[in-house]
């Protein structure tokens, strides 16, 4: 509520309520007004945040200059996986790919094990596609962590296609377009490997099974060491079938 607008109101309410001046009153519209301006403020700290990386795409070189949002609106620097390969995924909690959540799990422990310091995957919940992931923040988190044993990290909801969509998303679909071209999100559960340059390696189809990705990620850990995986064609497909779908 603007000064001015609060001003206004605050007049109107002296000369037509007799017990404005009332100690219990005033204290009532004071508490009221200083929580619409701090939950104001605290809309406008995002939306600011979120402008500032919509400004910084356009220098982005890397995967690490990004710093999306996580569930609590606080920007985190995509630079913190520096040196990792990492696997990004937009995420629905109603959604018929939702199961894929046990496969994702299953493939970061059973990865993680064996390389403990090299991957990570990263999701991020987002309702544009049939309105599938309408929950807050907090009860997303609650959802993946009870239903599937989620531990990898879950970003705060966001937009993957349209003029509000994350600078993220926006640059994943610039460096790797789809089938003939198209840059567009199609729906929940596509999947973009990220090598530990910090440039995009594959986008994959939501149908595209976590599971089957398991190989292609390994060869990808692999080249850090120096060495490369049998059947690496380095361009997000691999010799035993699991070709990037879009």
């Amino acid at each position: 509520m603007h000064l001015s607008m609060k001003n206004l109101f605050r007049t109107y309410i002296r000369r037509n309520l007799p017990l404005y001046n009332s100690p219990l009153v005033a204290r009532s519209f004071s508490v009221i007004t200083n929580r619409v301006s701090r939950s104001r403020t605290a809309r406008q700290g995002i939306q600011s945040r979120i402008q500032t990386q919509t400004r910084n795409m356009a220098s982005a070189t890397s995967f690490y200059d990004f710093k999306p949002l996580d569930k609590k609106g606080n920007p985190v620097p995509l630079s913190n996986y520096a040196g990792k390969v990492v696997l990004i995924v937009n995420t629905a909690s109603n959604c018929g790919f939702t199961p894929q959540y046990k496969g994702l799990e299953k493939i970061y422990k059973s990865i993680s094990a064996k390389h403990p310091n090299d991957f990570v995957i990263l999701g991020f919940p987002c309702n544009q596609f049939g309105g599938q992931e309408p929950g807050s923040d907090d009860s997303i988190q609650e959802f993946c962590q009870v239903n599937y044993g989620v531990s990898f990290p879950i970003f705060g909801k966001t937009n993957v296609n349209g003029d509000k969509a994350n600078p993220l998303f926006e640059w994943l679909k610039e460096e790797k377009p789809g089938l003939l071209g198209m840059k567009r999100v199609k729906w929940n559960f596509e999947k973009w490997l990220v090598g530990r340059d910090g440039k995009v390696k594959g986008r994959w189809a939501s149908t595209t099974k976590p599971e089957s990705l398991e190989n292609v990620i390994m060869e990808e850990i692999a080249k850090g060491d120096g060495s490369k995986g049998d059947g690496s064609k380095g361009d997000g497909s691999k010799g035993d079938g699991s070709k990037a779908e879009l």
